[in-house]
């Protein structure tokens, strides 16, 4: 959709125009669907998530202008605020001391990377514990420095980046299993040819 049709569907949003809501839904649907998995732990939680964060699309569409930034960056931080939230009802932060080195960094094989799928990494970052698994996504995906996740998700910048550090670990161990796990399926597949 060029910018000249699509300031046609915001406008037609902005006057509550059903036609012109399906549109801006069908265009961001699979994107937003995508990122609201990334955030979310449970399956069932994404459709709500998704319904959530487009009605404030819709009721706060009127507030957009092209020169605060793209259509949809301004669509995503609305999704990432309802995954957020969402999650946030479903469990609370908890605080932890600061750290400042990661605690024994393990080194990672590089055929446990070119084993990996893009499926089998959603599932692990999925597996993270819901703040730490915001944290990750919020830093590591969406680019979000400390100062804004903290003030995202009502924590410290300290319990930010402890919640960083934890999810990489997390997944540090996953790949290094996943690694050992395809060695061994290797050398079996060695052993009975």
């Amino acid at each position: 959709m060029n910018d000249k049709e699509l300031s046609v569907v915001i406008a037609g949003c902005v006057a509550n125009k059903r036609k012109a809501q399906q549109q801006l839904y069908l265009l961001f649907y699979q994107r937003m669907w995508r990122l609201c998995m990334r955030y979310l732990r449970v399956d069932d939680l994404v459709p709500e998530a998704l319904n959530a964060g487009f009605l404030k699309v819709f009721t706060n569409i009127k507030t957009y202008h092209n020169e605060k930034g793209n259509l949809e960056n301004w669509v995503a931080a609305i999704m990432i605020r309802c995954c957020i939230d969402l999650q946030r009802s479903e469990m609370r932060f908890q605080y932890h001391d600061d750290i400042t080195e990661t605690d024994n960094v393990m080194p990672i094989s590089p055929d446990a990377l070119n084993n990996l799928y893009a499926a089998d990494l959603l599932r692990y970052i999925r597996e993270l514990p819901p703040a730490s698994q915001a944290v990750f996504n919020l830093y590591e995906v969406d680019g979000f420095d400390h100062a804004e996740i903290a003030a995202m998700l009502n924590i410290t910048e300290s319990t930010s980046r402890w919640h960083l550090s934890s999810a990489k670990k997390t997944l540090r161990q996953e790949l290094i299993k996943n690694s050992r796990d395809h060695e061994r399926t290797n050398v079996a597949k060695t052993a009975l040819t």
